[in-house]
């Protein structure tokens, strides 16, 4: 701490550094008086063509038909015959215990409606 103020005062605290008068105030002028004129020749306009505005949109098709395509693909080897078997036995076995319940529970027409739509409605 002590070197540290001897250095200070042996220096200074005021700022060395010195901008000349107005120098802020016309730096933007002076930049933009040296930098070159541009002429609408320098960029030169590229002609839209057909396929140029079609690009997105067949890339996008594209990309929609390869995941389809990759969904089938990959769905194919999940999906097996003997799977398809069960589940479609497992669908006729829960029928006939659907129509043998029903048969039993001694309900009319009627009284089965009412007690699957009160069952259904949420209060």
């Amino acid at each position: 701490m002590k070197e540290e103020n001897e250095i200070l005062r042996k220096v200074g605290t005021e700022n060395p550094f010195r901008v000349p008068e107005g120098y802020f105030e016309q730096l933007t002028t002076d930049v933009m008086a040296r930098l070159p004129e541009k002429t609408a020749t320098d960029f030169p306009q590229e002609r839209l063509t057909l396929w140029t505005k079609m690009k997105p949109w067949v890339y996008m098709a594209a990309m929609f038909a390869g995941a389809a395509l990759l969904i089938r693909v990959g769905s194919m080897h999940m999906a097996s015959p003997q799977l398809a078997a069960a589940e479609e036995a497992e669908a006729e076995t829960e029928t006939e215990y659907i129509s043998t319940v029903v048969d039993n529970s001694m309900l009319d027409d009627y009284a089965l409606y009412v007690y699957l739509t009160d069952a259904t409605e949420i209060e």
